[in-house]
């Protein structure tokens, strides 16, 4: 057909593009790869070879799992740097999921075989004792627990910052059982300082309330923080220790200390009732206490 693009039946249109019919099918439903004329008696949809390439493009973005709303927003970009912009916007996810991916194969493989030479995390206990502090507290979900946590610190730390008070220890959070057996409750994250605060945005002052804890030192990210907290459950069960009470958790090495994450240390505390020998008093973990 000279001059002119030569048309094919779908079922030719499939093998040159390597998309099912089924699958031209469904990109004709939703608009994203219509025919260039569909027989009004028949049904039959038949292509352009102009429409190759195209459907060869929109065959590769959905290899990457780009979703069909994208891959048409692609298709219908006005310029070069927009389809551009939408591309690379895509990949980057891309990237952020193999990281999850990558991070998830290596918890399996550590959970299902240690590495060589991994020694069990120390368990210890102690008591805190009553400290004043300044505090945000709110309902939030787990899912945003670890964001929530992040903006809640920083801003605690720049409230004291700017009513010249220093921390007087390392920063801690109180968490509900609600946020882990319901996936929503209270949480508190507070920084200790021994001078008065000022209320001032969500910031309050507050006495964090005596307890005694068993501990369990996490080292690093928040990447499988569970094993630990696993970890320290079976420890408080085997020793008939629990008691009612929130979950705590401290943070004698976290972003306010250091960027590097490999240096982050997280202890995580439960409350129980002690029945050994005295613990330290103490209102803040020790290095050398409590399983570093």
């Amino acid at each position: 057909m000279t001059g002119m693009d030569a048309t094919l039946p779908i079922g030719d249109f499939a093998r040159a593009t390597h998309l099912s019919v089924k699958t031209l099918r469904y990109y004709h439903r939703v608009g994203l790869l219509e025919p260039d004329e569909v027989d009004r008696h028949t049904g039959y949809r038949h292509y352009t070879t102009a429409q190759i390439p195209t459907a060869q493009i929109i065959r590769r973005f959905r290899a990457l799992d780009m979703p069909i709303e994208q891959v048409a927003k692609v298709l219908a970009a006005p310029d070069l740097e927009t389809r551009n912009a939408l591309i690379a916007a895509h990949l980057n996810q891309m990237e952020q999921e193999l990281a999850r991916t990558q991070n998830a194969v290596a918890s399996l493989r550590d959970l299902l075989t240690p590495p060589p030479g991994a020694a069990r995390a120390e368990i210890g206990r102690r008591r805190v004792l009553a400290t004043p502090a300044a505090a945000i507290t709110e309902t939030v979900d787990v899912a945003e627990a670890l964001t929530w946590y992040q903006g809640a610190l920083g801003e605690i730390y720049a409230t004291l910052d700017a009513q010249g008070l220093a921390a007087d220890g390392p920063a801690g959070g109180i968490f509900s059982n609600d946020l882990f057996t319901h996936e929503q409750g209270s949480a508190t994250i507070f920084v200790p300082c021994a001078g008065p605060v000022r209320p001032m945005g969500r910031v309050a002052a507050l006495v964090v309330p005596p307890v005694e804890l068993a501990t369990i030192v996490h080292r690093g990210p928040h990447t499988n923080i569970d094993l630990a907290y696993g970890a320290l459950g079976v420890y408080v069960a085997e020793h008939a220790l629990a008691v009612g009470g929130p979950v705590r958790e401290y943070y004698p090495v976290g972003r306010h200390e250091s960027t590097d994450t490999a240096e982050w240390r997280t202890e995580i505390c439960w409350p129980i009732f002690h029945t050994g020998p005295a613990p330290d008093d103490s209102g803040a973990p020790r290095d050398g206490d409590g399983g570093r």
